[in-house]
């Protein structure tokens, strides 16, 4: 069975709206793929392990992505570690330049009660995992310039090569963004 793995952003959950958006529609519209969404730590090392054994128990069948913010770094990750299809909304690119705002401190999860503490060798584990683009084709990069959170400008540099939206205006949640969510599986599929 195919599946859409979609990876929220730093501190977020499943709970997301983007999140919802996109299991409420894949009922709907793609009820014969199925939708995961795991609760991500802001660890690093974890939430690879975590990604990595979803993605294997469902290869060989279809997985396809979906990242926002630092979901969209994940994504990548993913993306080239196993040669598969990602949509980045509003990606982070370098979150190693924002996590030392995050160390030693006490950080709460947006959705959740969860919380965590980052400390120095967080970073180290997301420097190691901040992947060069080799297969341009099997991204779609969605962002919108009135990000309030990442600079735009650093995604489309990043994914020059990839196919792009770039959307005048917006914010970090991406306005709009279920507009493209049938556009979306028609990419995952060709």
């Amino acid at each position: 069975m195919a599946a859409l793995l979609y990876i929220h952003g730093f501190l977020s959950s499943p709970l997301s709206f983007k999140a919802q958006q996109t299991a409420q529609w894949l009922a709907v519209a793609h009820p014969e793929i199925e939708f995961l969404c795991p609760q991500l730590t802001p660890y690093p090392a974890d939430a690879q392990k975590l990604l990595e054994s979803l993605i294997e128990q469902h290869l060989p069948a279809p997985v396809y992505l979906m990242g926002s913010s630092l979901g969209g770094f994940w994504a990548t990750w993913l993306a080239e570690k196993y040669n598969l299809r990602a949509v980045l909304i509003n990606p982070a690119v370098r979150p190693q330049d924002f996590m030392p705002a995050y160390l030693e401190v006490d950080l709460k999860s947006y959705h959740t009660d969860d919380s965590y503490r980052l400390s120095a060798h967080h970073i180290d584990e997301i420097i190691a995992a901040d992947v060069p683009i080799a297969h341009p084709n099997n991204y779609w990069l969605l962002v919108q310039t009135g990000d309030e959170t990442l600079d735009y400008r650093e995604a489309v540099q990043k994914y020059h090569a990839c196919k792009q939206t770039i959307e005048e205006g917006g914010d970090h949640a991406f306005q709009g963004f279920e507009r493209y969510l049938d556009d979306c599986m028609t990419f995952f599929k060709h």
